[in-house]
């Protein structure tokens, strides 16, 4: 009992930025009746899995926040006045006329949404949507059309001599020491980016700018050389990123933001600004990093390395991603499709460990588990665990199954093996995900394994001794051979069988699925994986 004292709420990373977010709006003596959270949505380029993994981070925040007791909402805002930077990868060449345009003022180049921003928007949000995550949105040229942010930039535009001396200080930009912190769109060239307001007029609220140009996506802009002035209450202008956040959490009360760790440096003077010169202390913050592909690059669709979350659920399920984003915050993240075996099967085991009656006996690992699980089912926790049938198995038949009767097969097999007593609608889901999934991707193989020399030479003996064969009796035959003439026991054989064929220490019987999978492909992936020196002592 005593350490279920130290519990907080239901043991993970997000109770514990839940319980640090209202420990210090209680010493800052704020209202929590209602703990606001905000989520950026960025809209000028293609959403991938680092897009929708700030929102559902947060709204996880904001689930933990409802199981301390506290009513909570998770802003999602998006930054659809910024200007586009580069024309991304599989979009028309056209578009490089409207580099530095506001992206909700961009003709939608593929004629589905009224701008650029709502076809971009369109698919991160329904992606957020079929993810189960609950938001209020927010459009930016929405927020400044109709002034919600006025305030806050008017404070920010009078006090714009100590903010850049500060910027430069805290970040050694100078920039802002002779520009404001703003830019409006240039009435000639309908840029954004291109013009630097050079005074600000408090009793006409009004900004003076000239299109100047600016350094945008490593070359230099040039801009019209318009000069003008703009109204702040028109709309046509925005905080630059500097400042911005800031305003957005003082003008919507925000309480809780994550931010990835290439913000690091805007967040510092944000925190200052919303401190010192909107008198509204900064949210609580969590940092979290970029995910990356395996080379180490970061995702992006100009690299070609792009996984977008509506890739992901047309190969798995939304239990999977969540977990993927509240497993961990800290550190970097490696993730490709060719992973997306390890995810599901990640969610399985978590799964099968919530409805087992074994507990692990440390209390905290033991809550973290299952708070884990909890929260990845966003706290609708089913009455028992669903079908656990091994991805690879499911993909690999798949593999194997006549083009025009993939499910049927797929399914039969199942059955026959055991695996399912029968066919339902949440094994044909799977079956879906599997089959798409190794459609796409040509089957990795699986890391070498570590195993001693007994296990190594009847895996050999195994391997070779099934080319050619063609019935389940016969691979069965020579399975037990291997082991009995090696003095193994089948717990020390089998399991590793699976786990290289597999990614799993169990699978069905494997004589039927060798004959399905094919000796010659179970041949050659157990072969891969007994390379030179990568035997232990054990066995």
């Amino acid at each position: 009992m005593k350490a279920e004292a130290h519990v907080i709420g239901r043991g993970t990373w997000l109770d514990k930025v839940a319980a640090e977010t209202v420990e210090r709006e209680k010493r800052l003596r704020r209202d929590t009746s209602l703990v606001r959270v905000e989520s950026g949505l960025g809209a000028s380029g293609i959403p991938h899995i680092g897009s929708v993994g700030d929102a559902i981070r947060s709204y996880g925040v904001k689930l933990a926040l409802e199981t301390a007791g506290y009513r909570s909402e998770l802003i999602a805002y998006s930054d659809d006045f910024d200007g586009l930077r580069k024309v991304p990868s599989g979009f028309p060449a056209w578009l490089k006329d409207y580099i530095a345009h506001p992206v909700s003022r961009i003709p939608d180049p593929f004629g589905c949404h009224s701008s650029y921003a709502e076809h971009v928007g369109s698919l991160l949000r329904e992606s957020l949507d079929r993810l189960g995550i609950v938001y209020t949105f927010q459009s930016g040229s929405d927020a400044y059309r109709s002034g919600l942010l006025n305030e806050q930039t008017r404070k920010i535009l009078s006090n714009a001599a100590i903010v850049g001396k500060k910027i430069n200080e805290l970040v050694g930009q100078s920039k802002y020491e002779t520009n404001l912190p703003y830019t409006p769109v240039c009435k000639n060239c309908s840029r954004i980016y291109t013009t630097q307001t050079l005074f600000y007029d408090s009793t006409n609220d009004t900004v003076t700018y000239a299109c100047k140009g600016t350094e945008l996506g490593g070359r230099f802009l040039e801009g019209c050389g318009h000069e003008g002035v703009s109204k702040i209450s028109d709309g046509n202008g925005k905080l630059m990123w500097k400042v911005e956040f800031a305003a957005r959490w003082a003008a919507f009360g925000i309480r809780f933001e994550a931010y990835g760790k290439e913000l690091t440096d805007s967040v510092k003077v944000n925190d200052w600004v919303s401190e010192h010169v909107l008198g509204y202390p900064p949210p609580f913050h969590a940092r979290y990093e970029l995910f990356q592909d395996k080379s180490g690059r970061k995702i992006s669709k100009s690299v070609g390395n792009l996984l977008t979350p509506l890739d992901w659920l047309e190969y798995a399920s939304p239990e999977s991603l969540r977990l993927l984003m509240y497993k961990r915050i800290v550190g970097a993240r490696n993730v490709s499709v060719e992973d997306i075996p390890v995810f599901m099967e990640d969610f399985d085991d978590l799964e099968e460990y919530y409805f087992s009656e074994n507990r692990d006996p440390n209390v905290m690992r033991d809550s973290k588990q299952r708070g884990l699980y909890e929260y990845t089912m966003l706290l609708n926790v089913p009455k028992s665990k669903r079908i656990h049938v091994p991805y690879r198995l499911i993909s690999q038949l798949a593999s194997v199954a006549p083009l025009n009767a993939v499910h049927e097969f797929v399914s039969k097999r199942l059955v026959d093996y055991g695996m399912v007593k029968e066919e339902s609608d949440e094994l044909s889901i799977r079956i879906e995900w599997g089959a798409r999934w190794a459609s796409r991707v040509e089957r990795p193989r699986l890391p070498p394994v570590k195993v001693g020399p007994r296990v190594s030479k009847a895996l050999k003996e195994f391997a070779k001794g099934i080319d050619g064969l063609r019935t389940a009796d016969e691979v069965q035959n020579v399975a037990f051979a291997a082991l009995k003439g090696n003095g193994l026991k089948p717990s020390d054989f089998f399991p590793v069988v699976y786990s290289i064929l597999l990614g799993s220490d169990r699978g069905p019987r494997l004589g039927p699925y060798v004959i399905d999978a094919t000796p010659e492909r179970v041949t050659a992936s157990i072969l891969a994986a007994l390379k030179p020196g990568s035997g232990s002592k054990n066995q």
